[in-house]
This record gives C-alpha cells, sequence and structure tokens, in this order.
C-alpha cells in the first residue's frame, strides 16, 4: 500500500451516505416548507386529512433534518475524513469495510421506518426522541456499528496524531451515545398496562419533572453534539483543504474542544426556565449556557482567522463563501441561545417564535450551509468529477442567503411581538389582547418565513441538480485538485 497522496481510498460507503443527505435533505426541508405555508394559511392543513395536519408533519419535518439529513452528511464526512487523516483506507480491513456497508444500510432502513411510523402517528411525543422503543433499538445497534468504525480506523491508522476533527466525532459518537440511551428509557403501553395497551406505543420510565430534566439534558445536547460537534469537525477539515490554509490556532481549538464538551451537557436546563424544575437547576442552565460563548466563539473565531491574510478568496471560491458564511452564523446563533436563555430575557421569549428563528439561523446558516460545501468539496475527489456549475453555486449560496435572513428577522421580529403582546396588561390588571390578537398580527411574519423558506428549498434543489449533473456528466479530472474545488464556469 503506498503512503501519502497516492492512497487509494474506498469512498464507496461515503458516496451512499452522500445519496442519502440529499434525499433526506429534500424530504425534511420539503416538509418544513410546506408547515410554514400551514401556519401562514391554515386551510392548507386539510389537504390529506390526518396526514396532512401540522401535528403530524413537524415530527417527520424536524426527524428528517436532524437524523435524515445531518447525520448523513455526518457520516458521509466519517467515512471521507476518516480515512484521510488517519492515512488508511478502509479496504485495508474487509471487518471495517464490512461494519460499515453494515452501518449504512441499518441506519437507512431506520430513517425510512421513521418516515413511515411518524406518517402514520406513532411517536413517544419528546422533542427529537419521538421515535419509538423498536426503532430505538435499531438506532442504538448502528451507532455502536458507527463506534466500532471510528476506533477500528483509528486502531489501524498510520498517522500517529489525531487530528483535531477526529476529536470531534469521538465527542459526538460519545455523547450522543449517553443521552440517547437515558432519555430513551421506556416500556411499551402493553406491558405497563397489563395487556390493555399497544406494543407498539411506550411510555418513558421517567415521570413529570424528572422526565422533562432528562428530556431536555437530551433534547439541547442533541443540538450540541448533532448541529456543532460534527459540524465543528468538518469545518476543521474541509476550510483548511478548500483555502490551503493550516487552522489559525491548533491550541485554541483543544481548548474549545474541552470547554464545548464539558459546558455543553449543562446547559438544557434552560429549556425549562419558569417551570416546577428546582430553580437551581434553571440557574444553572442559564448560567453554563452563557459560559458556552466561550468554547462556541472559541471555534467561529479560529475558523475565521484562519482565512487571515486570505480573505480575497471569498470573491473566487464559493465554497469558501458557504463556510464562511456558516461560521458567522455559528456566532450568531451561539450569541443569541446564551442571550435568550437569560431569565428576564427567556420570560418574553420562552414559547415564541423567536425560538424557532434561533434555531433555523443555525441550522440553516451553520450547518446545511458547512454540509453542502462539504459534499461541493467531496464529491470531485470521490467521482474524480468537476463542479457541473459554479455559476449554479453562486446563485444558490446567495438565494439562501437572502431566505435564511427573510426567515430569522421575521421570526424574531413576530416572536418579540408575541412576547409583549402576552405580557400587556391594562390599569386593571386584565390582559389587553386575547390569543388570537397575536395570531392575526403575526400572519404576515408567518407569510415572510415561509417565502425565506421557500427560497432556501429552492437553493436545495439546485444544489441536488448540481450534484447529480457533476456525477452524471462534469468534466472528468485526470488527478485529485490539491486546495480548491474545480468549478465549470
Amino acid at each position: 500500500m503506498q503512503n501519502g497522496a497516492q492512497m487509494e481510498y474506498d469512498y464507496s460507503v461515503a458516496k451512499l451516505f452522500v445519496f442519502t443527505t440529499i434525499l433526506f435533505g429534500i424530504i425534511g426541508m420539503t416538509i418544513g416548507v410546506l408547515l410554514a405555508f400551514q401556519l401562514a394559511f391554515p386551510e392548507l392543513n386539510y389537504l390529506a386529512g390526518e396526514y396532512g395536519t401540522f401535528s403530524r408533519l413537524r415530527p417527520l419535518h424536524t426527524n428528517g433534518v436532524a437524523f435524515g439529513f445531518t447525520l448523513s452528511g455526518v457520516f458521509a464526512t466519517w467515512y471521507y475524513v476518516g480515512q484521510r487523516v488517519l492515512k488508511v483506507s478502509l479496504k485495508e480491513s474487509p471487518f471495517l469495510m464490512t461494519i460499515a456497508k453494515l452501518h449504512f444500510w441499518l441506519y437507512f432502513i431506520t430513517i425510512l421506518l421513521a418516515v413511515v411510523t411518524l406518517f402514520m402517528g406513532y411517536t413517544t411525543s419528546k422533542e427529537y426522541a419521538e421515535l419509538e422503543w423498536p426503532l430505538d433499538i435499531l438506532v442504538v445497534l448502528w451507532w455502536v456499528l458507527w463506534g466500532v468504525s471510528i476506533f477500528g480506523l483509528i486502531g489501524i491508522r498510520r498517522e500517529r496524531t489525531l487530528y483535531i476533527s477526529i476529536w470531534y466525532y469521538i465527542g459526538t459518537f460519545i455523547a450522543i451515545a449517553m443521552l440517547y440511551l437515558f432519555n430513551n428509557m421506556e416500556v411499551p403501553t402493553y406491558f405497563a398496562s397489563g395487556g390493555y395497551g399497544s406494543i407498539l406505543k411506550s411510555v418513558s420510565m421517567y415521570a413529570g419533572t424528572n422526565d422533562a430534566i432528562v428530556q431536555w439534558w437530551y433534547g439541547h445536547n442533541a443540538v450540541a453534539f448533532v448541529f456543532t460537534a460534527p459540524i465543528i469537525a468538518m469545518v476543521y477539515y474541509f476550510l483548511p483543504k478548500e483555502s490551503g490554509q493550516n487552522v489559525y490556532s491548533y491550541k485554541l481549538s483543544i481548548l474549545a474542544f474541552w470547554g464545548l464538551m464539558f459546558v455543553y451537557l449543562w446547559a438544557g436546563g434552560h429549556h425549562l426556565i419558569y417551570s416546577t424544575v428546582p430553580d437551581w437547576m434553571q440557574t444553572m442552565g442559564s448560567t453554563m449556557s452563557i459560559v458556552l460563548i466561550l468554547p462556541s466563539w472559541g471555534s467561529a473565531i479560529n475558523m475565521l482567522l484562519t482565512l487571515k491574510g486570505e480573505w480575497n478568496q471569498l470573491q473566487t471560491n464559493t465554497l469558501i463563501k458557504f463556510m464562511v458564511l456558516a461560521s458567522t452564523f455559528y456566532m450568531l446563533s451561539t450569541i443569541e441561545g446564551p442571550i435568550q436563555s437569560i431569565k428576564s430575557v427567556n420570560a418574553i421569549a420562552h414559547f415564541t417564535d423567536w425560538i424557532p428563528g434561533h434555531v433555523h439561523d443555525g441550522v440553516l446558516g451553520w450547518v446545511v450551509f458547512m454540509v453542502m460545501a462539504a459534499v461541493f468539496h467531496m464529491v470531485p475527489r470521490m467521482f474524480k468529477k468537476e463542479i457541473y456549475s459554479k455559476s449554479l453555486m453562486e446563485t444558490q449560496f446567495w438565494l439562501q442567503t437572502v431566505g435564511i435572513v427573510l426567515y430569522f428577522t421575521s421570526m424574531w421580529i413576530a416572536g418579540i411581538t408575541q412576547g409583549m403582546m402576552w405580557r400587556a396588561y391594562d390599569e386593571y390588571g386584565s390582559l389587553v389582547y386575547s390569543f388570537i390578537d397575536t395570531v392575526t398580527v403575526l400572519h404576515p411574519y408567518y407569510t415572510i418565513r415561509a417565502v425565506g423558506g421557500l427560497m432556501y428549498l429552492i437553493g436545495f434543489f439546485m444544489f441536488a441538480y448540481n450534484i447529480y449533473k457533476t456525477i452524471k456528466c462534469g468534466r472528468v479530472l485526470d488527478k485529485e485538485p490539491v486546495n480548491a474545488t474545480p468549478a465549470a464556469a
């Protein structure tokens, strides 16, 4: 086996995950846009009976984007990045190759079953943990297989130093394993009710406030270790590769890693402010959320300073634009979240549309931009084809950027308007506005949000088309590009 750049890596599993990234991205985001229009125009809830209602479709959207699109992107980049930074090919180990393929097919079957069962109404009703217990067991199986893949490749590596991206993949694996197992402890109602319930419907092993505490310890950290840690792993690999620049500070990347790993796990209590959860736990959630600014911005600043002296690349390389804007949105969402977790701010923000505004500038701006940039970088190297259209990439970038801005600004305004109207009292201590008053006032903002989401979705279809055409009829590359991803003019 030849070392270095001449090594023949095996991208068969990475390619499969790239395809599912695009497939589940289309499914999850299309449903998301439909939901946005349903909020603006409620009559759209009744197009397909119970199967077309907001309540039935929303879990499909969140799970499709979080665990269909994002995790596919994470696994695709792992099977690409892992081989390259560890200087080892999957084909060298038939065992690890079998594990990788089994990982993909079990994962793919699970997500398809998730789509079917959620569509049918089988749900635990716990956010980001809606899947019923048979699917939870499948999730545990393929998560363990991913762990075997990670530590197996590390075990046979040629490169002794573990690059920072590998640290973040390991952190993702360990944290989600712990969180998922504890939060998804449940008992089928058939056994809990002496044979009267359903074998497919389960109830949590925790009750009341305890259930809420465990759920949001998990729920917030599903964001931490699906939407944050592995995406940082991506940017630490793909930004230096694409720009030809070294990471600005390796020491800062390590410090931010340990800060993120420790602090994130304590921040979930900020979802339960002004609830029956003990006050000290609410305060700890708020405090840790503020502290979380340090490791989050440490990573983001490190990413941006990697381009120090090379900012001219923003003019010529669209992928650099995607990654720089992704890092900027990461900074925005990781200052916005801590602000919302301050108790006095949370009194206005909680239950309002400012919260989904915060979530979506993070997911659309940070996660999806970074995953798409990673796919744009990997595809020419995996398929040995030039990107089909640079102008299509550029148009997609601006269309989606405008879409995000429309989305989160409309939700900021809508959310703060809601919070203020709900709290408005007259001189007699009575509420000034009824709930329906707030709904009426928000209609224009919901419409703007839906239009912004539609623009973003059109951009994603442009991305999918560009990748398809690249694989099908892109100009063949005779050798792997060193830095910048080649794109046809």
